[in-house]
């Protein structure tokens, strides 16, 4: 297994542990009803959390790999620090990949989702050569929205009723950004 570790200024990215506290860490994000409000499923309970680490591990063992969740720690806490949210990679062919992230809500607001994001770009247009990354994220979802718009990511359009979550339909709105577009903003 090839293990993928980014690091930025205040962040790191690194594969999960199964570990009783990175279990804790991850139901922190996806059990919180309002953090995990705009994900694409219902919050879950720390068993499925616990699941949900061991099917990341799994993942990261395929060849080819083409599904990364990565868990976000800070920097200053060092390599075993506890995770405060979760970067999301999945390839999409040979050319193209779906990025995403969610964080606990005691961290939001310090600008993390655009560092992660940047990271995510990096990984997918440096390391992995990919030609276009896509994020879709709810309309309500505002704050990514502005995030995904800074670091270079252009509306293509909205995808009515994509998800189904919790009986509900959801839209979601569609973003990318292409290799060229990245290297001239980059350079």
């Amino acid at each position: 297994m090839e293990l993928v570790r980014l690091t930025g200024p205040r962040l790191t990215l690194r594969e999960y542990r199964h570990t009783p506290e990175e279990v804790e860490a991850l139901h922190a994000v996806f059990g919180d009803p309002v953090a995990a409000r705009y994900l694409p499923f219902e919050p879950r309970d720390a068993d499925e959390c616990a699941d949900q680490i061991a099917y990341y591990l799994e993942e990261a063992e395929r060849e080819p790999r083409t599904y990364y969740r990565l868990a976000v720690v800070r920097t200053t806490d060092g390599e075993d620090g506890t995770p405060i949210g979760q970067a999301a990679f999945t390839r999409d062919g040979e050319t193209a990949a779906f990025v995403g992230y969610a964080l606990r809500r005691d961290v939001w607001g310090r600008g993390y989702a655009g560092e992660i994001t940047a990271l995510l770009c990096e990984f997918g247009f440096g390391k992995l050569g990919l030609h276009r990354l896509e994020a879709r994220i709810d309309p309500d979802n505002t704050a990514s929205a502005r995030v995904v718009t800074r670091a270079g990511f252009e509306l293509e359009g909205r995808i009515r009723h994509e998800l189904q979550v919790g009986g509900e339909w959801r839209d979601s709105l569609q973003y990318s950004l292409l290799e060229p577009e990245w290297r001239a903003a980059e350079g």
